[in-house]
């Protein structure tokens, strides 16, 4: 019998014992599967077998550590190497079992007690074995165990010996670090192909003893998947090249938060999410700390806007949104003096207990002015300015601190920022708030107001929306605008809102007392490169493995891990030649695009001009 035969089974065939040519076998109408599947030629070897061009190599478990935890077969079957892999389970009848249980339980009884006699000290070993035979046996006979004979082989393939090497040695070093052992079937490579193909037979007969415990830990074939039937491309699946395509939207909550060290990848990853994002009906806005998002806008055609002293965009904090039909006048009034209390906090450097007050009641005031209270409708009345509110607070006792600190937001260089109607409109795909230009000291009270405008504006309409705010650490240094922040990722999901946190300062976002809670109310986290001084923080909040902890110290720009609820992978991002246009953030890159735009326009203008 050939070796094919043995391998697929005999076969009747009319095939004259003459040669055959290949156009006889087509005539003839004989040819069957085996004559197309198989190889060209099959060499045996006493340590590997050639199969064609490839070059096989089989191996099978020998032994296997006291305790084995689930998944441990995961890194080798998410390998992006090309072996197969084989299990063979026998169930044993247990009073079989049961029968030499006995004897090696009076065995081992036996060594103990001789120890005991002879004065030695005693053996953790034995006890421990006695104590496991004992359990196990009583298991056993409870019948909430089984036993079984359990065969594990790999075969592996490769095209030159100096792949099957080290593809040989990267999962003995893998499986060994367990305290598993291989050995190749010497001279039984034959028999040990025919075992590892998907026909069911066991050539080998190399079995190990396991009861239920630790033969359930070799199922599932453990593989990192975190594919959606719907949904964007975040990258791809380091461990087996797989998509990971997920929807924010079918989470509990729409929130994400991304953690990386500068150059990591986290703007990149961002745009490309946008990117892709948008292409489903969602509309995105952008807090964009230094100007990172200016040529994505421009790209989709979006809109831009910078906010600074000197800008000519204003949003108008005293603003009040459009009662929604399930609420009253009444309650978005409250709702947005509370707002507008914890910006006084901001730009005043804190309030006491009696300018709290004062504040509150001259807020109040302030509107009735404007003869919005919390029983007129007030959705066709202009709402009052900062001006409007110094004038008011000014009357009022006790306010001359709090007036002489106002003043440089309505009169002084700082005029600009607040205190003018609101022109902005964001009925766009994409909006992008610029705040690069903006004082260091007043970028907390801009990403409040724009957030807060941004509220109010998701508020009016019911509609797919994703809200990214880049460096947001710096939101989370004050505390009012860290609780503004922390309201909107809890609330967000009400209105359709995806909320997308973005930092490298991790000390700083998580030091604040609603840091944490922003990473607990998102479904989505990305973990990107981190730094060394970093990386403690990180694995203490997100409870990593080691493994994980430095894989992330490890990593390029652009890998990292991916979670989506209890699901994470290691993930690589990618992007096409296109998108890469768009987002990309390489200052290289960036020049060269500027460049090239600069000649078009010099050769749209009346031609090139060359020296």
């Amino acid at each position: 019998m050939s070796f094919l035969d043995s391998l697929f089974g005999s076969k009747k065939t009319n095939v004259p014992s003459i040669p055959v040519l290949p156009a006889d076998i087509y005539a003839a109408a004989t040819m069957e599967l085996a004559d197309v599947i198989a190889p060209p030629a099959v060499e045996i070897g006493s340590n590997t077998i050639k199969i064609g061009d490839k070059i096989a190599k089989t191996y099978f478990a020998m032994s296997y550590p006291r305790i084995l935890s689930a998944g441990w077969l995961a890194p080798i079957v998410n390998m992006d190497k090309v072996f197969d892999i084989s299990i063979h389970i026998n169930p044993i009848d247990t009073s079989e079992i049961l029968r030499d249980f006995q004897k090696k339980v009076a065995e081992v009884e036996s060594q103990i007690l001789s120890r005991q006699s002879q004065g030695m000290v005693r053996d953790p070993q034995l006890d421990a074995a006695y104590q496991n035979l004992e359990s196990l046996r009583d298991n056993l006979q409870q019948a909430t165990e089984k036993m079984f004979d359990v065969g594990l082989y790999i075969t592996i393939y490769a095209t030159h010996e100096n792949d099957l090497f080290k593809l040989e040695n990267q999962i003995r070093s893998e499986l060994e670090g367990k305290q598993i052992y291989l050995k190749p079937a010497l001279f039984q490579q034959e028999q040990g192909f025919r075992t590892v193909i998907p026909t069911g037979t066991d050539e080998l007969r190399i079995m190990s003893k396991l009861n239920s415990g630790p033969l359930s830990s070799f199922f599932p074939f453990i593989s990192s998947e975190l594919t959606d039937n719907k949904g964007i491309l975040y990258g791809v699946n380091r461990q087996n090249a797989g998509l990971v395509i997920f929807d924010r939207f079918s989470m509990p909550n729409y929130n994400s938060v991304i953690f990386a060290r500068s150059g990591a990848g986290k703007s990149y990853a961002t745009k490309l999410e946008i990117v892709r994002t948008m292409m489903f009906d969602t509309d995105v806005l952008v807090i964009d700390p230094e100007n990172e998002y200016q040529y994505l806008a421009e790209a989709v055609g979006g809109r831009f806007f910078k906010v600074s002293l000197s800008s000519n965009s204003h949003i108008n904090p005293f603003d009040l949104p459009k009662p929604l039909p399930d609420e009253s006048p009444s309650d978005v009034l409250r709702a947005n003096i509370t707002s507008l209390i914890g910006l006084f906090r901001i730009i005043l450097g804190g309030l006491k207990p009696e300018e709290d007050s004062i504040i509150d009641r001259a807020i109040t005031e302030t509107y009735a002015l404007k003869d919005i209270t919390a029983e007129a409708d007030f959705t066709a009345l202009p709402p009052p300015l900062l001006s409007d509110f110094e004038q008011v607070l000014g009357s009022m006792e006790g306010s001359e601190s709090l007036v002489e600190r106002l003043k440089k937001y309505t009169k002084g260089t700082w005029a600009g920022f607040m205190n003018q109607p609101t022109n902005v409109d964001i009925d766009q795909k994409l909006v992008v708030f610029s705040i690069r230009d903006m004082e260091d000291e007043l970028k907390p009270a801009a990403m409040y107001i724009i957030t807060h405008f941004i509220w109010n504006a998701v508020r009016k309409s019911l509609k797919k929306r994703l809200l990214v705010v880049d460096e947001a650490w710096v939101m989370m240094q004050n505390e009012e605008a860290a609780a503004f922040l922390f309201g909107m990722a809890k609330r967000g999901r009400k209105y359709f809102l995806g909320l997308a946190t973005i930092t490298q300062d991790v000390g700083d976002f998580v030091k604040s007392r609603y840091g944490v809670p922003i990473i607990t109310n998102s479904s989505l986290q990305l973990l990107l490169g981190q730094s060394p001084t970093a990386i403690d923080t990180l694995q203490t909040v997100f409870n990593l493995t080691d493994g994980e902890k430095y894989a992330l110290l490890e990593s390029g720009v652009g890998e990292g891990i991916f979670f989506a609820g209890k699901q994470h992978v290691s993930l690589k991002i990618i992007s096409s030649y296109t998108e890469d246009q768009i987002v990309s953030s390489d200052p290289h890159q960036i020049l060269a695009l500027r460049k090239a735009k600069e000649e078009q326009a010099a050769s749209t203008a009346g031609g090139l001009f060359v020296n």
